[in-house]
Parts: C-alpha cells; structure tokens; sequence
C-alpha cells in the first residue's frame, strides 16, 4: 500500500526544508525509530528524518508525502512509553524539535502562544520569569508541547489541576491533506460549531500534526509544601485519600510508591529519600496563597494520616528539600528501566487502587517475577513494571 521513498521525492522533500533538515544516514536515523521506553523490540528504522522549522514546510511535506502514498509520523520529544512516536510503516519521521519558538507570553490574558516543539523545560522558565504557572507536570521535561497536547498528557497535579486539555485554548493544525487549519484562539470560552479543538488533542497525530497552541496560564501558588507519609498497610495509604478529599483537602499532588523502589531510585540517584519507615510511602504536595494556608493544610493532611495509622509524617519544607524528594520520585523510571521489560499504565477508579495493587503482589509472588508499582493515587493511575529479575543489594 505505502510507497518508498525514491530519489525524486527525496529531491523534492530537500527543495521544502533545505539539505541541513532532513537526513537518510541511518546512524543519524537510529534514535527517531524508538522512544523513551528501554528495549528496542517495537523500534523501526524510518526512511527519512525530516525537521521543518515552519508550518508552512510540514504542509507541503504532508501534500507531497499524500500524493505519493508515503506515510508520515510526528515526532516531539519522544518521551513517551507505549511507541506513539515509533514509525511502525517506516517512511518519514516529521520531527517538531526545530519549531521550538515561545511566540508569545500575553499576561494581560494569561496566555502563551508557542510553537509544537517548545520543551516542557523551556516553557516553564519562560512561564516562571512572567510571574504566571503552568499546571501539567507529566514528569519529563524533555517532552515537547506538541506531544503533551497530541497525547493529552496528565502527570502528578491532574488531581487538583486537570490535564493538558484544561489549558489548550487554541491549536494550529495541519490535516493529512496539507491543509492548515485554526482553531480556537486567546478565548476562555466559545461554542460556535463543533468542537474540533478538543477532537484534536489526545488524537495522537491521527487526524492532524499540531504546529502551534495557545495555552491557558494561571496565577502562582505563593506557597508549596512536600509531606512524605510512611505507612506498613498499603490499604490506609490509599484510604487516606478519599478522607482528605472529605475533609475539603485537595492536594496538588499524591503520589504512592512502594519503598523497595525508592531505595533503588536513591541508589541510582546518590540522593536520599527523607525516610525509610514501612513499606509503602505517600507524597503529599499541597500550596496555597499563604503561609499561614499552607500551615493549616498541612496540619489536616497530618491529622487524616496519623487517623490511617501512618507510621509519621516528614515534612520537606524548603525549595531544597521539595527539590531532592521530587527528583527522586520523577526518577524512579530511569533508575529501573535498564531492568524492564515491559511498563503497564494503568487506570482504575482511586478507591481500588490497593485491591490493584494487591492482586499484583499476588501475581508477583504466584510466578516469581518482580513486578514494581507506583503512581498517583489520587487520580488512579498506577504504573506497574514487569522486570528482567529482582534487585538485591544493588544487584
């Protein structure tokens, strides 16, 4: 069905975007046929790399790759872990990674206007230096903008903040026929016709490669504050979460993960976790408009812990300290992932997060296999790892 690429149509792909932006070399190919995920099993080789740094560029390679059967896979930051971005058909790897310019910061309407392949990284400091937040935190701030949004991507504060579709206002797309399209705009609201901005994001680039968005930004918290919660029953860690929210408590994050792979994690890391009580760990991340907020908050998640018989509650309450809890959890996958085989990401309503993880210890121990969980429990996203053989003692 799909065509190869010939010299032809190389030639005239190298007319839309110049020799230096594109490439056939396969050693220069061999990282843009896999992503973030360790073993190469799913990886394949595209025909071509291709690196546009206008919108204008990427529809006419959509327009000439259409016309001459060739398929097309978008690439951001390739961050991902399920293959989205691995080019299954071969063909061209279309990279965003050029198209990387803030266009704007408009602070009068708390936008941001930037192009698809903007690092997370990037658009934070330039966020931050305005005085403006971006909630999303999807872990790795490698990932482009572009693939956050064509994935819908989530991460540790959708419990209090949502996901990345709570913050796309406006979207430039091209279609698979070349053609450009606009959608939305600098508007918190608009129900004329239907609703094709929210079709877009999450459609993976199935329908159309982003180029272009307009995000919603929002005031700064003026104060932040990491509560490390050790529990020996996995069951009143999660508990512990359905009686915050009772309690009007909703954290910006909560994060569980089992100790075993924190110890790992530190290992890796040269960092230390501030506890090493129990079996099952809790962070808490709660902010709030004032210190005095912050104090009062802080002191009700203590309460509802110690009430699920928490074993203590550690408090990070410095930049330093928030700083090193969260790089060690952030890390947890790179610090395991030479030693997996296979990463299941997994949603289940958050009260049945401990049934999972239970029926998972089960499994673990019926076929002898090391199966490592951690996630967010409060939104029910659980990441289970299936791995090569168990650590011990670093080994």
């Amino acid at each position: 069905m799909y065509k190869k690429i010939n010299e032809d149509i190389a030639g005239k792909l190298e007319k839309i975007v110049g020799k230096g932006n594109l490439t056939q070399d396969s050693e220069k190919m061999i990282d843009y046929g896999h992503d973030e995920f360790s073993l190469t099993d799913i990886a394949q080789m595209p025909e071509m790399v291709i690196k546009p740094k206008k919108t204008e560029e990427v529809a006419e390679i959509i327009r000439l790759a259409n016309n001459e059967m060739i398929p097309v896979t978008p690439r951001g930051g390739a961050t991902g872990l399920c293959g989205g971005c691995v080019p299954s058909f071969g063909g061209i790897v279309l990279s965003l990674e050029n198209m990387n310019e803030i266009l704007e910061i408009d602070i009068d309407n708390q936008m941001a206007v930037v192009e698809a392949g903007v690092t997370l990284l990037d658009f934070y400091g330039y966020v931050e230096e305005a005085g403006l937040f971006f909630p999303p935190h999807p872990g790795e701030e490698s990932a482009m903008i572009g693939g956050l949004i064509a994935t819908n991507a989530g991460g540790s504060r959708a419990v209090k903040y949502g996901v990345i579709r709570n913050y796309v206002r406006g979207l430039e797309v091209v279609l698979s026929s070349g053609t450009i399209i606009h959608l939305g705009g600098k508007l918190m609201k608009s129900s004329t016709g239907y609703n094709l901005l929210n079709l877009m994001i999450g459609s993976e680039g199935t329908l159309g490669i982003i180029t272009k968005a307009t995000i919603q930004l929002m005031p700064p918290a003026q104060a932040t504050r990491s509560l490390i919660i050790p529990y020996d029953d996995l069951d009143n860690a999660i508990e512990t979460v359905p009686l915050l929210i009772k309690r009007k408590i909703l954290p910006m994050a909560v994060e569980f993960v089992e100790l075993e792979v924190i110890h790992i994690t530190e290992e890796f890391l040269k960092k230390k976790w501030p506890c090493s009580q129990g079996n099952t760990h809790l962070l808490i991340i709660v902010d709030a408009s004032s210190e005095e907020e912050l104090d009062r908050l802080s002191e009700v998640v203590a309460e509802v812990c110690m009430e699920k018989e928490a074993l203590d509650v550690y408090v990070a309450d410095n930049p330093e300290k928030q700083k090193n809890v969260l790089d060690i959890r952030s890390k947890i996958y790179e610090a395991i992932k030479d030693h997996t085989i296979e990463i299941l990401d997994i949603v289940v309503p958050r009260a049945e997060i401990s049934k999972h993880v239970r029926k998972v210890h089960e499994t673990s121990q019926k076929y002898g296999i090391w199966l490592p969980t951690f996630g967010h429990a409060a939104d029910g996203n659980v990441h289970t790892h299936i791995m090569k053989a168990r650590l011990e003692n670093g080994k």
